[in-house]
């Protein structure tokens, strides 16, 4: 039976699976602002210094200082145990196949601390994707609250 091709193979491709990478925040949009109803230069500046400080306490979020956004690290694969059924599963597929049982071991170690290790990556991956969306989301709020308040001061905002 040629179950070690197949074990290495299998190390091999999941050594290779790509991780997603966190998504970098775009750039936030920015807003223009119509004076609708003749209001001055001087006035329209007030209205948008005005609304952006009622944006920020609305929203808690202000893009002059934005939070820094939290990255998550990989958890070490080290004390997971993954390993050790790696090796458990290495030497019962060396042993059903003839082969040699401390080679099949040592490569099921390998596998299953290269699996372990893409999992961490991967709930890292997803932790920083949730904080970026996060942070993303905020801004929005961020936006939604001031274009609503120079819209009630009478401004066409797009």
């Amino acid at each position: 039976m040629r179950t070690m091709p197949i074990l290495i193979s299998f190390a091999c491709v999941v050594m290779a699976l790509p991780l997603a990478a966190a998504t970098p925040l775009p750039a936030a949009p920015q807003l223009h602002v119509y004076p609708a109803h003749d209001q001055s230069p001087v006035q329209q500046q007030k209205d948008e210094g005005e609304c952006a400080d009622w944006a920020i306490k609305s929203s808690g979020y202000d893009p002059a200082h934005p939070p820094a956004v939290a990255v998550a690290q990989p958890a070490p694969v080290t004390g997971s145990g993954a390993r050790v059924r790696g090796a458990a599963v290495g030497a019962t597929v060396g042993a059903v196949g003839g082969n040699d049982v401390g080679n099949a071991a040592v490569k099921g170690a390998v596998v299953g601390g290269v699996v372990r290790r893409n999992r961490n990556r991967a709930a890292a991956s997803q932790a920083n994707q949730s904080a970026a969306q996060q942070q993303q989301s905020s801004a929005a709020s961020y936006m939604n609250a001031r274009q609503a308040c120079l819209e009630g001061r009478g401004y066409t905002v797009r």
